[in-house]
């Protein structure tokens, strides 16, 4: 399986108070295309800090993030503000607890805020993504008058908007229920079976256990002994 994000040597370290915090230590974690990823642990692990990394939001200390560009590995590290954005906006899919969804806008503009293309394709996808999530019915009206599962999945048709090979979720089900988790869980196994790359941070267990791949994190170390290949492992 294709190895779309990989983060290499990751340290990252913030001042609190004068005092330094170091967040990550030499994490190295390879993202797959064809799996679901989970990255577990405490809160203040480090967990969100290293998806934000890998999302090229935040900018490691130390070590550097590699992402699988349309012509092969591109090494971030060197990259510009502008380099990295383009970076996202193609490659990467994020989606988050909260949502992020503006509430002055229905849930079909909410889809189309980061398309990149030409306006007439992006709302026939747009509205293509959320009859795929379920929510073709639901295109016109505002994030208040849907549900927070509904939210999440507008949230989702979002991410991939761009037609992203990798979508990282932070906490995706933290608000949901157990009915609207199990549906988005099942979303995104469909976008792991079409080969892309998911990335979960969760404190989930339920997620975690759904997981083809969990990494846990303790104290910003990725403890790579408790990390397992549950797709086709040996008993």
């Amino acid at each position: 399986m294709n190895a779309l994000l990989r983060a290499e040597g990751v340290g990252k370290s913030y001042s609190l108070r004068g005092r330094r915090v170091d967040v990550l230590h030499e994490v190295d974690l390879t993202v797959r295309g064809g799996e679901i990823t989970a990255l577990v642990g405490h809160s203040g692990s480090g967990k969100t800090t290293l998806l934000h990394i890998l999302g090229l939001l935040t900018q490691p200390d130390s070590g550097r993030v590699v992402i699988e560009g349309a012509d092969g590995p591109v090494d971030t590290s060197g990259l510009g503000d502008d380099a990295l954005a383009g970076l996202r906006r193609r490659r990467l899919g994020f989606v988050f607890q909260s949502y992020n969804l503006l509430p002055q806008h229905s849930a079909l503009r909410n889809v189309l805020l980061p398309y990149a293309g030409r306006r007439a394709e992006g709302e026939e996808r747009a509205r293509t993504l959320l009859a795929r999530v379920g929510l073709a019915e639901r295109a016109d009206h505002l994030p208040g008058e849907l549900s927070g599962g509904e939210q999440q999945r507008v949230a989702l048709a979002r991410a991939l908007v761009n037609d992203p090979p990798a979508i990282l979720a932070d906490e995706p089900t933290g608000n949901l229920d157990t009915d609207s988790e199990e549906l988005l869980l099942g979303l995104f196994r469909e976008l792991a079976d079409e080969g892309r790359a998911v990335l979960l941070v969760t404190h989930n267990p339920a997620v975690s256990d759904f997981a083809d791949v969990v990494h846990r994190l303790e104290r910003g170390a990725l403890l790579t002994s408790e990390t397992q290949r549950k797709k086709g492992s040996a008993e």
